[in-house]
């Protein structure tokens, strides 16, 4: 798989634009390539599409209520342990889970933030997640109208892809390296997720981010389709 140096992928004078489902995703995705641009100095902006609210059902720990309140917290904090805390974050407020219902909305709301010139990353359109699919069709298309550059990169494939799988689009494939510094500031900023990686003993339930999910995502080098 061919490398690609984020000076190239986002050149000066170019804005990064990452479109995120949910709270997290901009960091599992491309958090080391977002600290990397940051060294570079380039202007990045995260469009939050939900807030993430429907992670804990039937959980009293984290109830809808204080999801909301906390999730774009832990955004922002994230985004600071990356050397980001400069990079702006707009909120869609599309419910967490209905993406798809909403994708008109979205690509709406894209087209009048999108600049032609910007550098789009979005979640792969088949990703594996509806949220995750419906955010990179929305992209793609707002891009498209634009006639401006939108990159995706996958979450969720990590989970379910084999070595040469024919549903991956490999072709397109760049390889982001990270070295250790970078890595460590990737996963600095995860750890601002509480909410995402710690169980919730009101539920039972294990983190929604378990450590084997975290730890595929957390390797040397992250993947974009150009």
């Amino acid at each position: 798989m061919p490398s690609l140096e984020p000076a190239l992928l986002v050149p000066e004078g170019r804005r990064a634009v990452i479109v995120a489902p949910h709270p997290d995703d901009e960091v599992l995705g491309t958090g080391g390539l977002l600290a990397r641009l940051g060294r570079l100095g380039r202007d990045v902006l995260v469009l939050a599409v939900t807030d993430g609210t429907a992670s804990h059902p039937g959980s009293t720990s984290w109830p809808v209520e204080r999801l909301a309140r906390t999730r774009p917290r832990e955004t922002q904090e994230a985004l600071h342990r990356l050397g980001l805390g400069g990079a702006r974050v707009e909120r869609v407020g599309i419910p967490d889970g209905a993406v798809t219902e909403n994708e008109e909305r979205l690509v709406e709301w894209l087209g009048a933030r999108l600049r032609p010139d910007d550098v789009v990353l979005a979640t792969w359109r088949l990703d594996g997640h509806p949220d995750h699919e419906a955010v990179g069709r929305a992209a793609s298309r707002a891009c498209a109208a634009l006639d401006g550059r939108c990159v995706e990169f996958p979450i969720w494939m990590w989970h379910w892809a084999r070595p040469g799988d024919t549903r991956v689009p490999w072709s397109r494939a760049r390889r982001i390296e990270l070295d250790e510094a970078t890595l460590a500031l990737k996963r600095r900023a995860m750890e601002a997720y509480v909410s995402q990686l710690e169980p919730d003993s009101t539920t039972g339930n294990p983190p929604i981010v378990p450590p084997y999910a975290l730890e595929r995502l957390m390797r040397p080098f992250e993947v974009v389709f150009t």
